[in-house]
């Protein structure tokens, strides 16, 4: 039997302890893609533009980023039991203020409350789950909240594009209400706290650092959101925001070295493993929601295909990532080094992102994504688990709380740097491929001109007159002109992502881990 004050679990008690974190788990994460692909039903049914339904997203990121730091700290002042069963509850009446928001600005700031309680999900069952196992199946233990973390912004899309396409969207909103009912009563039926120390007074709190922390954290989380949309650093707004973040961080930094009470426990950050844990949890953010967010986008503008396509696609290489994790968590068990099968996944990475590169055309069949995607499925198996442990795996008591808070920052940092990136990058060179492109296109070159006469006599086939027809000729030409350009841009999108990856295998191979070590979570947020 276990001690009194051990919050390892046994047959029936943990298996619900472990389906009610990666429940919440997965509400969160479900939560920052499934909207994507009802951006467009909820900007008719809003009368919202295209820059303000962006918000959408951007206000349920920056609410998640602000409250992953303080969930260490918040867990200790109320209790984590509580703090996580009102976590829940938060989210899950948000949920339905979103589904009954009537207008673009009401439905943003109930997804900002929303992210507020989505975020605190995310770090919190996976130190419960990981607490609820006996410390030789921890690795285990990863790869069952790994699943929720890996798989929940891929199965984002295809729900989103069903529940859309058979329903309408503010059903996407009431699914997570009977789920985070059921969740918030297993948690106050099931899940125990640890025994914390002192609580602290108010005079105590460090009122400072949560609205530095909120206000640099949040300012830096908008920036990458909208910087793109509001062409970066032409925008005023973008310049005053961008500063605001750099002296709310610094001003935070400060605070937070010489409060005796400090909201996050920067000094956790001299762990050399935890410090590479947290920028190997950047880069997996961005190779994860980079690929989620630029293959759906590829197929779609690209080849045409639905929200439900798109997303249909990306299942595979989810279930595959499924079946890896528990595998590469006995591997764990076993003894083999992290630092190996992190630097396996990154390599894994690299060929799913070249093969990426080698095989977009303009009209690439569904076949031959198959294979891609599964290497991708791989890759991201063997990179959460062995990233975590390694993280976490010279840290005691307290600090792995506060080490769990840091990666899973990271991650979501490192996705919203990724899809920023990208989208900036992609602009960039559209424009570049295109003048390339359009140089080529001589009305002297004899091919351009077969092309256009072709063109041409196939619209008059229809029954158009010669000009109208030769109009439409040109327009045929410029539309190819277009696809073909946003083809080059996401070969190149891939290129760099592989090269990336490529790049930090030496890095990881450098690092020293502990062999065949699995971190003691037991005391994890004490």
């Amino acid at each position: 039997m276990p001690m009194q004050d051990s919050l390892v679990e046994y047959g029936a008690r943990r298996v619900i302890i472990t389906i009610t974190a990666i429940l919440c788990a997965l509400l969160e994460i479900v939560d920052t893609t499934i909207v994507n692909v009802a951006l467009n039903d909820m900007r008719g049914n809003l009368g919202a533009t295209l820059s303000e339904v962006g918000w959408v997203i951007t206000a349920y990121a920056v609410g998640n980023v602000i409250i992953i730091p303080m969930t260490s700290w918040f867990s200790q002042q109320f209790g984590r039991r509580n703090y996580f069963a009102a976590s829940i509850m938060l989210f899950t009446v948000c949920s339905f203020l979103c589904g009954n928001a009537t207008g673009i600005w009401e439905l943003v700031a109930f997804r900002f409350f929303q992210g507020l309680g989505g975020g605190a999900l995310l770090v919190t069952s996976q130190t419960i789950i990981t607490e609820s196992y006996p410390v030789q199946k921890r690795g285990m233990a990863q790869a069952i909240y790994g699943l929720g973390v890996i798989i929940g912004p891929t199965l984002g899309p295809p729900l989103g594009g069903y529940i859309v396409t058979h329903f309408s969207w503010p059903y996407i909103f009431y699914i997570n209400i009977p789920i985070g009912v059921i969740a918030c009563l297993l948690t106050l039926q099931f899940v125990r706290s640890p025994k914390y120390g002192e609580k602290s007074l108010v005079a105590d709190i460090d009122w400072l650092g949560i609205g530095l922390l909120a206000t640099s954290v949040g300012s830096l989380q908008y920036v990458l959101e909208r910087g793109h949309d509001e062409d970066w650093f032409n925008s005023n707004a973008i310049i005053v925001i961008t500063v605001t973040a750099i002296l709310g961080l610094f001003f935070f930094i400060w605070r937070e070295l010489t409060f005796r009470n400090p909201i996050v426990q920067l000094r956790v950050l001299k762990n050399g493993n935890l410090r590479i844990g947290t920028i190997l949890s950047f880069i997996l953010g961005f190779g994860l929601y980079g690929s989620t967010f630029i293959i759906p986008l590829y197929t779609q503008s690209t080849l045409g295909w639905t929200a439900q396509q798109a997303g249909m696609l990306m299942i595979p290489a989810a279930l595959t990532t499924a079946i890896t994790m528990p595998l590469i968590g006995q591997l764990l068990q076993k003894g083999v080094p992290q630092q190996y099968l992190v630097a396996m996944g990154l390599l894994l990475f690299s060929c799913f992102s070249f093969w990426g590169y080698k095989i977009l055309t303009p009209d690439t069949g569904e076949t031959n994504f198959f294979w891609m995607l599964i290497v991708r499925g791989l890759g991201m198996g063997m990179l959460f688990i062995p990233i975590t442990t390694l993280s976490l795996s010279t840290l005691r008591g307290q600090e792995i709380g506060q080490g769990a808070s840091f990666t899973g920052m990271m991650r979501q940092l490192g996705g919203s740097f990724g899809v920023a990136a990208i989208t900036t990058f992609m602009s960039a060179r559209n424009m570049v491929h295109r003048s390339d492109l359009v140089s080529r296109l001589s009305t002297n070159d004899p091919l351009v001109t077969q092309r256009v006469n072709a063109l041409q006599h196939g619209f008059m086939s229809k029954g158009m007159p010669p000009d109208i027809a030769l109009q439409s000729a040109y327009k045929a030409l410029d539309y190819s002109v277009t696809k073909q350009t946003g083809v080059l841009s996401y070969m190149e999108v891939f290129l760099w992502l592989g090269l990336l990856f490529l790049i930090c295998i030496p890095f990881m191979m450098m690092v020293r881990g502990k062999r065949g070590k699995t971190p003691d979570l037991s005391e994890a947020m004490h």
